[in-house]
């Protein structure tokens, strides 16, 4: 059993299962959580006159699979860049596993455990797949020019680190590309290499930046089962992604962000029926109250109208038809009551 699966069922908790609370009082944005690996306090960043960051206090609950979703231009990834240290804030502290790594350096924040992937894949494409897996050894006393010329001295930690890069590129299905060069992957299977590869520092945080971008439909089912194993073998998992079915499917948890700021925090299913997140994603609709079941109907009839709408349609992803729906309620003398699905409510208003 490796590290991790010891940790996953260490005093009896199952972490795949574990249904205990993971805020500690209301689901409110910046609300505390029960167990938090990474706390954020007043982190800003802007760049010109407009802040792209502005959060006034964030915490990742610890051995959940958070979500980090929001609009293009949210700030999601200039987050990401802030954390693990891409980036330099304008203000702000955090900490991570209860030490403060505001200032510290990417290379030292991942060796502390916190490691990212990119949105745009960094695999080193002039080197083979194990290569690249083999960069993200850690401790190789190789790596310094006075003990390079000498193998006697890393060639049993070269051994360690190649035996390790084989038992992950076996389970992410790469082990037949392992003499390849990196640039002969594909898309899907760059986003594999460089998950693999984040995983051989043995981090407690894995951050990924939407890994499933630019991913063939085939390969979307192995990157949601590796997403997953991650949890179950005792680590933390932050990811942004646009995909909300792929939202609802694996996260425990949701944080929301909107022109820099949280808006909403709460499990996948709540959170896509606040009002505050259906704004934020459909600010073409400023207008509308969506704090009323009024404001629900307008926005509808809107969206139905609206020829690039996707609602009522199998995408309808965040306005889902099981989120609308409920709202658009007709009774007949109180005694029938029948909900009306979205793309048959201008129908049913012509027919009246």
């Amino acid at each position: 059993m490796s590290k991790h699966s010891e940790e996953s069922t260490e005093a009896g908790v199952d972490y795949m299962t574990d249904a205990r609370a993971i805020a500690v009082g209301e689901n409110t944005p910046g609300c505390k959580k029960r167990d938090p690996i990474v706390v954020a306090e007043n982190v800003t960043r802007s760049f010109g006159g407009i802040n792209a960051v502005d959060v006034d206090y964030l915490e990742i609950p610890r051995h959940k699979i958070t979500a980090l979703i929001g609009p293009n231009g949210a700030g999601k990834t200039t987050l990401f860049n802030l954390l693990t240290g891409f980036d330099i804030p304008n203000s702000g502290k955090w900490q991570f596993e209860g030490q403060s790594i505001a200032g510290v350096s990417s290379y030292k924040v991942a060796r502390m455990g916190m490691v990212r992937t990119f949105q745009l894949t960094k695999v080193m494409g002039k080197l083979t797949v194990m290569e690249n897996m083999r960069l993200g050894g850690s401790n190789q006393p190789g790596e310094r020019l006075s003990r390079a010329l000498f193998k006697g001295v890393w060639g049993g930690r070269e051994k360690e680190i190649t035996d390790q890069a084989n038992v992950l590129l076996e389970k992410f299905k790469l082990d037949t590309k392992k003499d390849d060069y990196a640039a002969s992957l594909s898309g899907g299977q760059r986003k594999l290499l460089e998950m693999a590869r984040s995983l051989m520092v043995r981090p407690k945080l894995v951050m990924l930046d939407e890994p499933m971008a630019g991913v063939n439909p085939a390969l979307t089912q192995s990157l949601l089962d590796h997403i997953k194993n991650l949890k179950a073998e005792g680590m933390t998992v932050l990811f942004v992604e646009h995909d909300m079915n792929m939202v609802r499917h694996i996260a425990d948890w949701v944080v929301v962000m909107a022109e820099g700021k949280i808006v909403a925090e709460g499990p996948p299913g709540e959170v896509m029926k606040n009002p505050a997140v259906i704004d934020a994603y459909l600010g073409a609709h400023h207008d509308v109250d969506l704090g009323a079941a009024e404001g629900i109907r307008e926005l509808e009839k809107e969206l139905v109208a609206d020829e690039e709408s996707i609602v009522g349609t199998e995408n309808a992803g965040i306005i889902a038809v099981d989120v609308v729906a409920p709202e658009l309620i007709l009774s007949d003398d109180d005694t029938r009551t029948e909900q009306v699905r979205p793309d048959q409510a201008s129908t049913d208003k012509d027919k009246e």
